[in-house]
This record gives C-alpha cells, sequence and structure tokens, in this order.
C-alpha cells in the first residue's frame, strides 16, 4: 500500500444451479465455469449451489494453479452448497447455519435439507484484513403469497447480525450471494441498514450486462419463464456488497453480468448471471464512520416493518403448533380407545362376538403413525416458533435503541 496508495480487487459471484441428478447438463456447465474462471483470473470467487462435492473437488482441480486457496462449507443434509476461490491465502474460516429455513416435509422444494448459511473467509491482501462472506437464502417461490418470507427475514437479520458481530477486526467486508430478495425488499432493507453495506450495482460507475442488473432472466433456457411473467426484464437477486471498517474507502468502478449463452456454446453457465465486480480500495486519513444505522434515516421503519412480518410469521407457526398439537392428542385418544377395546376383549367383556383383527390392526398402525407425525411436527413448529420469537425479540430491542438514539 505504500508504494501504491490504491488496491484493485475483481470479484465474481455465481449460483452455479450444481445439483447432481436435477440440474440439467451439470457437468457440462460446471467445465464450462471453470473454463471461465481460469481465463479472466479473478482475485476472489464466490460460488453457490456447489451441492455436490464432486462438482468443488473437480473445480478446485481444474482452478489450482489459478486459485491456489479455496474452502468448501459443509451443513445440512446435502450441505450448504456455497465455496469460496482466492488467489490470496485464507487465513480463517466461520460458518453460520441459519435458525429457520423451510419446512422439512415441503419437499418440492427442498430448502429445510440444505442447510442455508453463511460462510466467512478472512482474507489479508497487501495488509488489508477482508471478511468476505458468502451466502443462499431461502428461495421464494409464489410472490404474491410468500409463506417464506418470515424465514428469508429471519435469515437476513441473522445474516446481519453475523456481519456486524464479526467484521469489527476487518478493514473491508465484502458480501456476495443468492440472496434471493428484490432490491426494494425489507430483508434487503434491513440488511443493508443494519450493517451499513452499500449495493455495487447502485455504486459502479460503469455498467455492462442484463438491463437493471436482472441475474435471472426469462431468455435464460433454464429459468422457470411463468415465474418471471410479471417482470418482463427479469429479477435481480444475486448481489455484491461491500463497505470499509477503518481507514479505507472502497469504491465500484465496474460491474457485469453475463447475459445468457456462455461465449461459443448454447447454454448459459447456470440459471443465474454471474455478477463481477471490480472494486478499487484506497487508504484514506481518517477512519471511516461505522456507526450503526446512521446512514438510513428510514432504518426505524425498516426494523418495524421486518418485526410486522415476523410477527405474521409467528402467529401462523402458532396455529401450526396448536393444529399438530391437538392432532397427535386425537391419534393418542385413538390408541388408548383400541387399548381399552382390546382390553375389553381379553377380559371376556365381548364374549361370542368374533373380534376383528385384521381391522384393529390396521387402525392402531394408522393411528401409531398419525400420532409420530404429529408429534415431529408439534416440535418442529415449536422450535419455529422460539426462533421467530426470539428475532422478534431483537428487533424490538434494536427499535428500542434507534429511537432512543436517533
Amino acid at each position: 500500500m505504500e508504494g501504491d496508495p490504491t488496491l484493485q480487487l475483481r470479484v465474481f459471484d455465481l449460483n452455479c444451479w450444481a445439483i447432481r441428478y436435477l440440474s440439467k447438463r451439470r457437468q457440462e456447465r460446471v467445465r464450462l465455469i471453470g473454463d471461465m474462471l481460469r481465463q479472466e483470473g479473478f482475485d476472489l470467487v464466490l460460488l453457490q449451489e456447489v451441492w455436490s462435492e464432486r462438482d468443488y473437488s473437480d473445480l478446485k482441480a481444474k482452478l489450482g494453479g489459478c486459485y491456489p486457496f479455496s474452502h468448501y462449507f459443509r451443513s445440512g443434509v446435502i450441505g450448504s452448497g456455497l465455496c469460496v476461490f482466492s488467489r490470496f491465502p485464507i487465513l480463517d474460516t466461520l460458518l453460520y447455519q441459519y435458525s429457520l429455513n423451510g419446512y422439512p416435509y415441503m419437499l418440492q422444494h427442498g430448502d429445510w435439507f440444505c442447510g442455508k448459511s453463511v460462510g466467512l473467509v478472512v482474507i489479508k491482501i497487501s495488509g488489508i484484513v477482508f471478511n468476505v462472506y458468502v451466502t443462499h437464502l431461502h428461495a421464494e417461490y409464489c410472490r404474491e403469497k410468500d409463506a417464506y418470507l418470515p424465514h428469508r427475514l429471519v435469515q437476513a437479520w441473522e445474516l446481519a447480525q453475523f456481519i456486524r458481530h464479526t467484521s469489527k477486526a476487518a478493514d473491508v467486508v465484502l458480501l456476495g450471494g443468492d440472496l434471493n430478495m428484490h432490491p426494494e425488499d425489507v430483508g434487503i432493507r434491513l440488511l443493508r441498514g443494519w450493517t451499513g453495506l452499500r449495493d455495487a450495482f447502485a455504486e459502479a460507475t460503469r455498467f455492462e450486462g442484463c438491463e437493471d442488473g436482472c441475474t435471472l432472466i426469462p431468455n435464460n433456457c433454464f429459468t422457470v419463464k411463468t415465474e418471471l411473467l410479471p417482470f418482463p426484464l427479469g429479477i435481480r437477486i444475486d448481489y455484491i456488497l461491500y463497505k470499509a471498517v477503518s481507514s479505507f474507502t472502497v469504491k465500484c468502478e465496474e460491474l457485469k453480468t453475463t447475459t445468457g449463452t456462455a461465449p461459443g456454446m448454447d447454454i448459459p453457465f447456470s440459471d443465474h448471471e454471474a455478477v463481477m465486480a471490480t472494486l478499487h480500495i484506497r487508504r484514506q486519513g481518517q477512519a471511516a464512520d461505522s456507526n450503526l444505522g446512521t446512514a438510513e434515516p428510514t432504518l426505524a421503519d425498516v426494523v418495524t416493518e421486518a418485526r410486522t412480518e415476523v410477527g405474521v410469521g409467528l402467529r401462523a407457526a402458532q396455529r401450526q403448533r396448536y393444529s399438530t398439537g391437538r392432532m397427535a392428542v386425537l391419534a393418542l385418544l385413538l390408541l388408548l380407545l383400541q387399548a381399552a377395546a382390546a382390553l375389553g376383549t381379553l377380559a371376556g367383556l365381548a364374549a361370542g362376538q368374533p373380534f376383528p383383527k385384521l381391522s384393529f390392526s390396521l387402525l392402531a398402525f394408522f393411528a401409531i403413525g398419525i400420532l409420530l407425525l404429529a408429534t415431529g411436527l408439534h416440535l418442529f413448529h415449536t422450535i419455529e416458533v422460539k426462533m421467530l420469537q426470539g428475532t422478534e425479540e431483537q428487533l424490538r430491542m434494536a427499535l428500542r435503541a434507534l429511537q432512543e438514539h436517533p
């Protein structure tokens, strides 16, 4: 830094959509991604949905000469899908798995099994300490009736808190990932307002790529066109966010997105477009102002809105907990009635009448199955209620702090 006060950093972010047996032309696309990364020579590569460790190993072998340092974050049943490749040594890593992440019985969505998380790698470049975060939040499957909004808000809040509490020793903070939220959504406003992170797309001096920076576009052959009907240009849900924490400034000089098919190919790299940012980091004379939320005069309104949505989710979870608990009690009562009937038969109270063993056994198995299922769901929704209550309480405390210290 003494010889050159400006450091240039090129960052690449992509949701790879690499799910074994489910993603179309997965291995071919992973090879294309690896070839492109070797040619471009980014400084940092942040990937999501690499849900096959074999794909990560293949990428690591292919990119080893260009990116000698890498880390794969493991969590959940099929893995977090998060990994980082770096030209610079990784000094430390940390993983935080979100407390809420959808429902195990929503098999058609499958987010619960992925162990959605945020991964942190600490990197030091030319004396500058970078906290680099990569994450993937719960998907939005229906914007009009978004049952997962409370869970995604809990994730956004936990992400903001995780960044806030782990970045105090860093000079620069970078966050890349598929946040599954539009730029104007309350979760994005909460995350940015609480952490002070800036949007590379909004800050970029030059931009090249899809209109409005969209990363999920209709003309991608892997996207579900019906889901994008309300958005003819597509949507922007993949981000590179950043801020300087100490005596540095960060500026996004250029931002690019891919625009469909890979060069010379008939398929794109993924169902998402990649985001590529060129950042300039410069030392300044005085420490940057990192006071919480002071740069956002409407942060209290954002926290209030987020708390309201979490409260809606809390009441829904409480209703689910009550319904599953009642179902478990009814199944238990049915079993007790069957037990009483069986004891009565054994005692000779129903002498002379045939005992329907088959029907009795089938009904008993059915009642046991309902009891086990209802009990499991009751326990799950009890945990959900507690997590939502905890987040609602944290948001209440945050709102009080903002109101007392505007």
